[in-house]
């Protein structure tokens, strides 16, 4: 069951919310439609993570409609990805404490990050230091979602070493992104080291024949490495919420 409801039942039974308050709660209306968009208010109760705006191809005007929409309609902490930086400023002009832009991630954060109450830790790795764009559109969505996040950055194959030396944080894990352009390779390296989830993610990062991240994209799909799963290519987004899902399961007999 996801938090939001989960709350929501839990406040009634200890008297902290009436059943005729808790019904507004659950009746809001499935979306609301501003014309251009369809805004979907239901998410957090069916998935127990609110919608999410995507700001690529969005004016500020756009984007500035949704927030408000779902401000009005009670979610405090929006995650904005692939924001461009005139349109945080002009956000930030709107919301000025409570908006932050993360450049080198492309996010727009309104609101505070969760408190972590994942089941364990989510490591972010990084084949180069040119993935870490990527790593930190997974990282700082992870912890937008309520994770703890490791950063092991510049840990690719082209110097292995450096990526033992963090076997502990490795080890302990309890989901892995592992991010790498190239060839790679970085995924079936983690993949064969860990006990966990490993989600891979390609980069665009590399030479001609890399093909804007294709090459990695394959060589992920093809991770000799058992429990090594992949998203699209620079999908820090996706893997970062995957991850956050690995890390709040719950068993279903519960």
């Amino acid at each position: 069951m996801n938090k939001e409801t989960k709350a929501i039942l839990e406040a009634v039974q200890a008297g902290v919310l009436s059943v005729h308050e808790a019904m507004q709660k659950l009746k809001v209306l499935p979306f609301e439609d501003i014309d251009f968009a369809k805004i979907d208010l239901h998410r957090g109760l069916r998935q127990g993570v609110s919608e999410v705006i995507y700001g690529a191809g969005k004016t500020a005007e756009q984007i500035l409609g949704i927030i408000e929409v779902m401000l009005r309609n009670g979610q405090e902490n929006i995650l904005i990805t692939r924001l461009k930086p005139e349109a945080a400023d002009a956000i930030q002009k709107i919301h000025k404490e409570t908006f932050k832009y993360r450049a080198e991630a492309r996010i727009g954060i309104l609101g505070k990050l969760s408190r972590p109450d994942g089941i364990g830790k989510i490591v972010v790795a990084t084949g180069g230091t040119s993935d870490i764009p990527v790593a930190e559109e997974a990282a700082i969505t992870a912890e937008f979602l309520g994770n703890e996040v490791t950063r092991l950055y510049d840990v690719g194959v082209s110097g292995l070493h450096r990526l033992f030396a963090h076997l502990d944080d490795i080890m302990g894990a309890s989901v892995i992104i592992a991010i790498a352009g190239m060839e790679g390779a970085l995924a079936s390296v983690i993949g064969g080291l860990a006990d966990c989830p490993v989600i891979a993610v390609p980069t665009s990062v590399g030479y001609g024949a890399a093909f804007g991240g294709l090459t990695a994209l394959l060589s992920m799909l093809n991770s000799c490495a058992s429990g090594v799963s992949v998203v699209n290519i620079d999908n820090g987004f996706g893997a970062g919420y995957l991850a956050n899902l690995i890390n709040h399961m719950e068993a279903k007999s519960k």
